[in-house]
């Protein structure tokens, strides 16, 4: 596989691989893509806001302020950790046959404060990237919404993190990861099809299942506190994901361009389509469907938004959009308990486009790939080299995390007795309200 096809598509992680920063040259800082890089790691950040507002605002008055704390407590306990060793475990060198990486020199991100990767100082691109560790354990507390104890979440998330995401990061996007070495062309997974939202949704499924439904769950009527926060926080999302996927390309320029555009096309195809679903269910538009819009298009384009075009990027949007609405429909028919439909969303809208990408992917990138194997390259090829990175990060997703919950349960407990579930994490764990002097009980 020629090394240059498979760095232009996948910069991001070839980029990043602490191995191709060791053997750089020093160079002079690209002032324009390092700009542009600063500015994705601010939106990207910005993200973490925007999802504690979105789930904040669809759990009961009682639990707001505990949801959206498991939000904003990974910016905290992931930020830490993502410099004390996930950047070394997730692109540090392939060790233990290749399931994560490790580069001691990259501990506390010691090795590279004069280190200038491809114009852009390392540093930029450790933290764009640490964003993406922060957001993606907070997306699994949506799954896990009004029920669990304050202390077993973050354990929770520490040991996700470390067991999870930081071996997924390695596979899909380091340099010597066995997934981006995949075939011709490595496993397409621009900005975390795979390593966000498909270990986030199947994970959040298990954990669900682990943890039980939510006291009175479905018989008593849990409505959304403040759907006008959810609408905020998803505008919030849209505004950062230009970020997340734009931002991964790891440039300003052409592909930056197309990155951007793919994400727009692919978001406003999921919310109208979702609204015309709506419309021939319910002869109404809501709120709450065109966020989930919104978000079934970004989800589905997140892989994608290096490779296809916007007529591509339109299909996956509303496709996301179809096959999430039909996953909660099925949700509701088999009663678990996802409380903020986080598998429906995300592992079931992203594992869709990290499949479906493969028959939307523009003619230059074809080219490539098919002058790379030799010109055995195809559509269905590439499909079952993203089957093969789906099923592995289903695997390590589904059973770490199975393994995570019982752990997390033994020790410092994970599910809220039921006292305190009755009275919302807020009051309970917390000792606030979100909206003043209210009732613990409503």
């Amino acid at each position: 596989m020629n090394r240059g096809i498979k760095t232009a598509l996948f910069t991001a992680a070839a980029f990043l691989s602490p191995a191709l920063a060791l053997a750089a040259d020093p160079q002079a800082v690209d002032t324009g893509t390092t700009a542009w890089m600063l500015t994705s790691t601010a939106l990207v950040l910005l993200m973490v806001p925007g999802l504690a507002m979105f789930y904040g605002g669809l759990v009961r008055t009682k639990n707001v302020l505990g949801t959206m704390m498991h939000s904003f407590v990974a910016i905290s306990v992931i930020g830490v950790l993502w410099v004390v060793c996930g950047y070394s475990l997730a692109f540090g060198k392939s060790v233990l046959g290749g399931f994560v990486g490790f580069s001691p020199e990259y501990l506390f991100l010691n090795g590279i404060d004069d280190s200038i990767v491809n114009g852009v100082p390392e540093y930029v691109l450790a933290m764009f990237q640490g964003k993406f560790a922060i957001i993606t354990p907070a997306l699994i507390a949506g799954a896990l919404a009004e029920r669990v104890t304050f202390r077993g979440y973050t354990l929770f998330i520490v040991l996700w993190f470390l067991l999870v995401y930081c071996p997924l990061a390695h596979w899909v996007w380091a340099s010597d990861g066995w997934l981006f070495n995949l075939g011709a062309a490595g496993v397409v997974d621009l900005a975390g099809g795979l390593v966000i939202h498909v270990s986030a949704g199947f994970s959040a499924l298990v954990a669900a299942l682990f943890l039980g439904k939510r006291l009175g769950f479905p018989r008593t009527a849990m409505q959304p506190n403040n759907l006008v926060m959810t609408m905020m926080g998803a505008g919030l999302l849209w505004v950062g994901w230009f970020g997340f996927n734009a931002g991964s390309t790891v440039h300003s320029g052409l592909d930056t361009a197309r990155a951007l555009t793919m994400t727009q096309v692919s978001a406003a195809s999921g919310a109208l389509a979702w609204l015309i679903i709506e419309a021939v269910h319910f002869r109404k538009a809501t709120s709450l469907g065109f966020v989930s819009g919104i978000l079934a298009g970004l989800v589905a384009i997140t892989p994608a938004a290096g490779v296809v075009q916007p007529w591509g990027a339109m299909i996956l949007g509303a496709l996301s959009s179809l096959i999430c609405y039909q996953a909660l429909r099925l949700k509701n028919r088999l009663g678990y308990d996802d409380s903020l439909d986080c598998f429906g969303i995300h592992g079931v809208g992203s594992g869709m486009g990290v499949l479906l990408l493969a028959f939307f992917i523009r003619p230059s990138w074809m080219a490539d790939a098919a002058a790379a194997a030799g010109g055995s390259w195809s559509a269905f090829s590439q499909f079952g080299i993203q089957a093969v990175g789906f099923g592995a990060t289903v695997v390590l997703s589904v059973a770490a995390t199975l393994v995570i919950c019982v752990v997390v349960e033994k020790t410092v407990g994970f599910r809220l007795d039921p006292e305190k579930e009755k009275v919302g994490m807020d009051y309970s764990l917390h000792g606030e309200h979100g909206y003043g002097l209210v009732n613990p009980e409503s």
